[in-house]
């Protein structure tokens, strides 16, 4: 088939990629340009780059709603378009141009997670897997019809990096497979069940705020989601910044305050933390490495060993 790529970042250069070493023919590709925001920063290989190095023309747009786009896009006769990691809303006259319409690779599995940053936002939550649904687009966000879709389990130590490498894994497969089931005809795909869609946004530095009143076992999924490179989990110490990069729940249970600084435990230092509304259960926050204000890392027990008091969420 003749495909037009819509994509951005690792994402869409694993897809564009897979689509170069598969039986389609990409004869377009559109792409963001090159931005300073921390996540888009990360995992930033060049689409443009990748498409220019094996002759394929390239368009940069933040939006896909300009004229010359369409006429381009027209010019092209794509059989269908191919969007992985699309940064923004692309219209029905764009997604419904071509013969077989658009099909949207995304990196959960639809219906949940629809939206933004779905492996940091499901690690923090407690998903017991995650992966990558290729679907028709339509209307709705991240809500067509499932062409196919691949899950992998989140082990209990897993960061948010590690789950890149797993699913990324997962593009060539999912968006070949998926394409090969269109080009043989297939049109019948499985719709998603709405009443099990979620919707998550962009992180910001708010999201990466320790609150010391969450559970031990959901600050250290935190820690986990905001692994290197995403920006790392923080708290305050006496009105400075302090990076969690390391933390463990805590062997043995620890009531008090949130965020009081309160024993060693092993190879960290506990934070009391907030109970758990399942159980009721209250363990502490191990923190084992840290970075400072002034950028040095460290143990947490070295950090520690001659300061008390508490961990805030403020300054």
């Amino acid at each position: 088939m003749r495909v037009v790529m819509f994509g951005y970042q690792t994402w869409g250069h694993r897809t564009l990629q897979a689509l170069l070493d598969s039986e389609h023919h990409v004869v377009l590709v559109v792409t963001h340009p090159k931005s300073e925001h921390a996540y888009e920063k990360i995992w930033s290989d060049s689409v443009a780059d990748l498409a220019e190095e094996h002759g394929v023309p390239v368009l940069i747009r933040n939006r896909p709603d300009d004229e010359e786009l369409f006429e381009r896009l027209k010019e092209a006769d794509p059989d269908i378009i191919v969007a992985n990691n699309w940064r923004t809303w692309i219209p029905p006259r764009i997604f419904g141009l071509p013969r077989h319409g658009t099909l949207n690779v995304h990196d959960s599995l639809l219906p949940k997670y629809a939206g933004f940053s779905p492996l940091i936002w499901a690690l923090i939550n407690g998903e017991s897997e995650v992966g990558v649904t290729a679907h028709m687009m339509d209307d709705e966000l991240d809500a067509g019809d499932i062409v196919r879709q691949e899950a992998v389990p989140v082990g209990p130590a897993d960061t948010a990096t590690d789950l890149f490498h797993k699913t990324v894994d997962l593009i060539a497969p999912v968006t070949i497979g998926a394409l090969d089931l269109i080009a043989a005809g297939q049109t019948e795909f499985t719709a998603q069940d709405r009443s099990q869609a979620s919707f998550f946004h962009k992180r910001s530095t708010e999201d990466i705020r320790i609150d010391w009143s969450w559970p031990a076992q959901d600050l250290e999924r935190l820690v986990r989601a905001q692994s290197e490179p995403y920006p790392s989990a923080f708290t305050f110490h006496k009105g400075k910044r302090l990076e969690v990069l390391a933390a463990v729940v805590s062997q043995n249970r620890y009531g008090g305050t949130p965020g009081r600084i309160f024993y060693r435990e092993g190879e960290g230092v506990v934070i009391v933390a907030g109970a758990d509304a399942r159980t009721g259960r209250n363990h502490g926050l191990a923190i084992t490495r840290i970075r400072t204000e002034s950028g040095r890392e460290m143990p947490a027990t070295e950090y520690f060993t001659s300061m008390g008091g508490y961990l805030t969420d403020r300054p």
